[in-house]
C-alpha cells in the first residue's frame, strides 16, 4: 500500500516546491508522523521513471519540479487519490469511511488540529444526515 502512495506523495510534495530525493524522503517521513520513511531504493527509481514519463523535470541543482503533465496528474476532485476516482457508490462510501477514521484519529491525538474544520465537517454531516 505504501508504495502505491509514493507517486501521489511525490507529486504533492514537489508541487509545493522543488525538492531533491533526500528532501522528499524526509518530507514523507514528516507527513506520516514518523510512521514511514521510504527507502532510497523506492524513491529514486520512481523519480527517474516519473522524469522519463514527463511528470517531473530534474533541475541542474538536483531538485525535481512538476511539469504541466505532473500538475495535471495531481489535480483531482473532492480529495480522492491522484488518478483514482471512485467508480461506484460502494467505493465512494469506502473512501468516506477511511476519511472518517482519519478524522477520529486526529480528534483523539491532536484535537486542536480539528478546530479550523469543525463548522465545515458539521455541514457535511448535516447534509449526509438528510440523505438517510
Amino acid at each position: 500500500m505504501r508504495r502505491g502512495w509514493l507517486r501521489p506523495w511525490i507529486i504533492s510534495i514537489v508541487g509545493r516546491s522543488p525538492k531533491n530525493g533526500a528532501e522528499i524522503i524526509d518530507e514523507i517521513e514528516k507527513m506520516s508522523w514518523g510512521g514511514w520513511r521510504p527507502s532510497p531504493g523506492s524513491i529514486y527509481p520512481l523519480l527517474d521513471q516519473m522524469t522519463v514519463e514527463g511528470a517531473l523535470k530534474k533541475r541542474e541543482d538536483g531538485r525535481y519540479e512538476l511539469t504541466d503533465n505532473g500538475k495535471d496528474e495531481g489535480s483531482f476532485p473532492f480529495g480522492f487519490p491522484f488518478g483514482q476516482r471512485p467508480t461506484s457508490v460502494e467505493s465512494m462510501v469506502s473512501e468516506m469511511r477511511d476519511y472518517v477514521s482519519y478524522f477520529e484519529d486526529l480528534a483523539r491525538s491532536s484535537p486542536s488540529k480539528m478546530d479550523p474544520y469543525r463548522d465545515r465537517l458539521r455541514e457535511v454531516t448535516d447534509r449526509l444526515s438528510k440523505l438517510l
